[in-house]
């Protein structure tokens, strides 16, 4: 894929993982079983104008610090090291229907979404958020597009 390679362990980000993180920062799916950058398929689907499943970035990294993960989430944003985040936390703070919905369009179990996203997600959140400031949801989307 290439946009986020360095911003993760290993060097890459998997297709359904791609996917995942494009329905919850853009509500973009990529590929999985169809696209949904049309506007008539983004009607179909309200989320995909929404920012994302649960609002973009803001509203994901908003979620995870309601879920009490809010020194986590700062070490992503802010320069320094980021603090991982387990499977198990990541489900508790999106909520089972988010990671059942992220799991069938990245087409991968629930368990692997989790393990997967919880490991790539510091990273991509940390590469998003360079000088310690959100971008904006175009800035996002742009990222996602081929």
């Amino acid at each position: 894929m290439g946009i986020f390679d360095d911003a993760v362990p290993g060097g890459s980000i998997s297709k359904p993982i791609m996917v995942a993180l494009g329905a919850l920062l853009v509500g973009k799916l990529l590929g999985a079983g169809g696209s949904q950058t049309d506007p008539a398929a983004q009607q179909a689907n309200p989320q995909a104008g929404d920012g994302g499943l649960l609002g973009g970035l803001g509203g994901l990294l908003g979620k995870l610090t309601e879920a009490g993960q809010g020194d986590t989430v700062d070490s992503w944003v802010q320069p320094g090291q980021n603090k991982p985040i387990a499977p198990g936390s990541l489900n508790d703070a999106l909520g089972s229907k988010t990671i059942s919905d992220l799991a069938r369009q990245a087409g991968i179990s629930e368990q692997e979404l989790l393990n997967q996203l919880s490991t790539v997600l510091p990273g991509v959140v940390d590469k998003l958020t360079p000088r310690g400031q959100l971008p904006t949801q175009e800035q996002i989307a742009s990222l996602f597009r081929s």
